[in-house]
Formats: structure tokens, sequence, C-alpha cells
């Protein structure tokens, strides 16, 4: 099996007591608030002094990550955007430790997909210090260079090529910073400017290569988005496989169908038991696949991303799922039944 990370196991404090550490973006969260809010938190009482960590613009959390495994940490609560999240979930893979989640961010795409609540700080850390731990799936994926040199990172909800990563590379970060996702309706438009399609071949789970012209590859480990957008109806944050989508409009009918597909079918049809009776056929402009690996090799470098966050250019790609690979925490009555 492949992993990301060494299995590394957390230590508790030398009291006996677990050890919490907060990793927050000083951007996205007011550090005075979330201290009061944490000290006025009855549950720490039964944890040791808690750690804290500031992210920086050189280091987005996977260095504080480390800091705070070393120092004992047995829970991380990272407070921040899903970039925020996403680096904390990459160094915790494979270990102990757990993940609690304070979303901050404009997209919160990790939090939106386990039904978290968003926007009550107190409630998060209730859940962080008082609630159950869950365990989840961790993708994985290598991004090729064209010099050959490869990156490895985690993500958590989904991975990009095409539409989806050109149009988070045309974001405007101060728009966005003013009026949240609405930033993203003046990149689409951009994005959709350009007309270049992808050509790639790929191998889903060691079958025969195929051949494929996409406008986007997206890959998702879970799938909904904000505004009640399903863009993968049937994948599962702990089913140990992920769902992808290649989206292949020909023409703008074939735009048409991807949006009564994904709003109208996936958004609001399979919401309900009737409603997914009334679902149709898969449509000519989108093909979904799922599986456990998938390998990408595409005829030309094309811009990549994970989680939101842009990762550059890419020839090649391998992604793959680290079946419960993260434990992160919930409210207590979503806590997992235990084996009898």
């Amino acid at each position: 099996m492949e992993h990301g990370t060494e299995g590394r196991e957390s230590t508790s404090s030398a009291t006996g007591q677990r050890r919490a550490a907060i990793i927050y973006n000083p951007v996205k969260v007011d550090a005075e608030v979330l201290r009061a809010a944490v000290a006025a938190e009855p549950a720490t009482a039964e944890w040791a002094e808690t750690l804290w960590f500031e992210t920086t613009v050189e280091d987005p959390g996977l260095g504080q990550a480390e800091q705070a495994l070393e120092a004992g940490a047995d829970m991380i609560i990272a407070a921040g955007g899903d970039g925020t999240i996403r680096n904390v979930a990459q160094v915790l893979g494979g270990t102990s430790a757990s993940l609690a989640l304070l979303p901050s961010g404009t997209g919160n795409l990790l939090a939106r997909n386990l039904d978290l609540t968003l926007d009550d700080m107190e409630h998060s850390i209730r859940v962080a210090f008082d609630g159950a731990d869950r365990k989840i799936d961790l993708a994985w994926a290598e991004i090729r260079r064209e010099g050959g040199s490869v990156d490895r990172a985690a993500y958590l909800v989904m991975a990009g090529f095409g539409l989806d990563a050109k149009m988070l590379s045309e974001t405007d970060e101060e728009l966005k910073a003013k009026v949240g996702w609405l930033a993203y309706v003046d990149a689409i438009r951009k994005a959709l400017r350009d007309k270049n399609r992808m050509r790639m071949r790929y191998r889903l789970d060691g079958r025969p290569t195929r051949t494929v012209s996409a406008h986007t590859l997206i890959i998702g480990n879970c799938g909904s988005l904000p505004a009640n957008i399903l863009l993968l109806p049937t994948a599962a944050i702990d089913d140990g496989r992920f769902e992808a989508v290649f989206l292949r409009p020909e023409s703008a009918w074939g735009w048409l169908q991807i949006v009564m597909k994904v709003i109208w079918e996936n958004g609001v049809l399979r919401r309900t038991k009737l409603g997914r009776k009334l679902v149709g056929r898969d449509v000519d402009a989108l093909r979904y696949v799922k599986g456990k690996r998938l390998d990408v090799l595409l005829s030309r470098p094309e811009e990549v991303e994970l989680d939101g966050d842009s990762f550059g250019r890419a020839n090649a790609f391998r992604t793959w799922i680290d079946p419960g690979g993260l434990t992160v925490r919930v409210p207590v009555s979503e806590e997992e039944p235990t084996e009898q």
C-alpha cells in the first residue's frame, strides 16, 4: 500500500492528559478571539495546556503540524481556509493524531462534506475538545513536472485539471477576500475563453489505458461544493474510492447538459428518494468513473489544483486513496459505531 507519510504516533503529555495544538492562519482568524474562545470551553480542563502555532506565507501549515506532533499533540485544530486544513491533514495522514476543523475560509469544502457547522467558532471548538473521532479517506497525488521532478501532496476534497484549475489561477485574490465565491464568476468567464481542450491518456485501477479529450478532469474524495452543488454524486469520503468526472462539451448544448446534470439532477433530484428515480442516463458531455488509483498522461502541461490551491503545471499525474488514512473530530452523535 502506498502512503504519503511514515506512520508516526503522537505522545500524550507526562500527566497522562491529551494535548491539543492549534494551527491558525492569522489572515483568516483573529488570534485573540480564538484564544478567548478556547479558554472559555469547559472541556479543555480535561486536556493539557494547548499549543499554538501560526502559519506564514512561507509555511502554510506543514512545518507547524510537524512541530505540533513532535511536541506531543494528540489533536490538531486547523483554523483557516481549505489550504491550511489540507496542509495539516497531509502531515497527520497515517498518524494516530486527529484533525479538528475550525473552518474560516471561503470554501470550507471538507467541513461542508462532513456536514459540520460553519461560522460558529464556539461550536467548532466544543466539537474539537469534546467530540468523537471518525476515520475518513485521505487522497494523495504525485504531480510530474516537465523537467521530470515529482511533487507529492495530499488532498481531502478534489483535484482538478483544465477549466477547474484555470478558473482558480484566474481568480483575483483581493476580490475573493471581499466578495467570496462571487469572485469565481469573473474567473469562470476568463477561463471559458480558452478554447483548447486537453488530450490525455489515463489508466484506472490497472485496467487498459484509454484516451480522452476533455475541457476538465476533476477527481473527488467527496462530491459537494458550495451553493448546494453536488458535482460528484456517488463520491463518499469513507468508501476507499474516489469518483472522477471528465467534462467534454462539444458546444453550447454540451455546457447546458452539464449544467442540467450537475445543478438540477445531482443538486436537486438526487437528494430525495423520488427524485433519484427520475435521474436520467449519463450525457455525452460528462463521463464519470470510480476507482482507487488513476494515472494520467497529458499531451501538454496543464494547470493542476488540489483543494482549491494551485499546484502549477503538470504533464503527468497519479492519484490514489489511503482508506481511513485520516482521523477527524466530529460531533458525538456522528461517532462511528463500535464493533461488537
